[in-house]
């Protein structure tokens, strides 16, 4: 939605008919559960002007999101969605799927940076959780 500005609604509708669980140019996607998917996409939407402060902070000095690339953003916003709104989900749970999402797309230092981001961001708002052995 970023980089096309395509309709929420249509996002979801190209996600759940044709990507969650179907082959795509040869590559075959997950399937995934489409109210979980739903709930996500659309808190990401509805909170992101909540999220984006809460990810600043945690970015290094000098960066802001707005300068992220747009799919380590919306990594970065999901997750940030997951560990502020969805704590039926474990923290460890939500940094470690994302960082796999990040190296689904990136060879470089991103996966590191979404590492670091979420755990800081997960020590803020999760701490009692991640205090627990």
């Amino acid at each position: 939605m970023d980089m096309t500005g395509i309709d929420l609604t249509d996002v979801l509708a190209e996600f759940e008919a044709h990507r969650l669980g179907q082959e795509l140019e040869g590559d075959q996607y997950h399937s995934a559960e489409a109210k979980f998917f739903r709930d996500l996409v659309e808190g990401v939407v509805r909170e992101q002007r909540n999220l984006d402060p809460l990810i600043d902070q945690q970015l290094a000095e000098g960066w802001r999101l707005g300068r992220v690339d747009s799919i380590l953003r919306a990594i970065l916003r999901s997750a940030a969605f997951e560990l502020t709104d969805r704590d039926d989900v474990p923290a460890r749970v939500v940094i470690s799927e994302y960082v796999d999402i990040a190296h689904a797309f990136f060879n470089e230092d991103e996966p590191k940076v979404v590492n670091g981001v979420l755990d800081q961001l997960a020590h803020k708002t999760r701490p009692e959780e991640l205090t627990r052995q």
